[in-house]
């Protein structure tokens, strides 16, 4: 069976849920962020998932991804991976989407990137060193990290350019599947948050 990638992106912080970016700020969960992380791991441990036996698990080390690896049930299993990191946002750290686009109205982080952070080349070769080390053997594969970098990691394993994230949005503590279909790389589940329903 071709290798797939689970990805897990990380619970509710103060900052998601204000809409600030939060690429290398250490931000702590929230008590809501901890309880979707305990449910995400309760699903993964249930049937049909099992508790995901023989898979490969990685978690970006930033303590948001870290820390709801661990309440789910995988720290014990997981290596730290600087390229699961965020993107980094440079000057956009900490602001939200209307800050910026007060300033600068067209603005499009998926497009243009952002001033004294990653660029988009950059965010894109990061992406496809993952997608490349999560194809390079035969077992499926468990990521904890962050939205942007998740949703780059979606638009590359599809083989679409990274602006293709802009347009497939991911909650926190949620889950999506990268898969097959066809003999070619698919969204098998996307922003699942089915799990947080309870």
């Amino acid at each position: 069976m071709a290798p797939r990638i689970l990805l897990a992106r990380h619970g509710q912080t103060q900052w998601s849920v204000q809409g600030n970016h939060t690429g290398r700020t250490d931000i702590p969960l929230l008590d809501d962020g901890r309880a979707g992380a305990k449910l995400l791991g309760e699903r993964l441990h249930r049937e049909p998932w099992g508790g995901l036996p023989g898979v490969e698990v990685r978690t970006s080390p930033l303590v948001r991804a870290s820390e709801t690896c661990e309440i789910a049930g995988f720290g014990d299993r997981a290596t730290p991976w600087d390229a699961l990191m965020e993107w980094d946002y440079g000057d956009y750290e900490g602001l939200t989407p209307a800050r910026i686009k007060a300033d600068r109205p067209d603005w499009l982080i998926w497009r243009d990137g952002v001033p004294g952070g990653e660029s988009t080349a950059e965010v894109t070769a990061r992406a496809d060193a993952i997608v490349d080390w999560a194809r390079s053997a035969d077992r499926d594969v468990l990521v904890f990290a962050h939205g942007h970098i998740l949703r780059a990691l979606g638009a590359r394993w599809l083989g679409e350019d990274l602006s293709f994230g802009a347009r497939i949005r991911l909650e926190p503590t949620s889950l999506s599947v990268l898969g097959w279909a066809y003999g070619l790389p698919a969204l098998e589940r996307w922003n699942d948050t089915g799990h947080l329903d309870r």
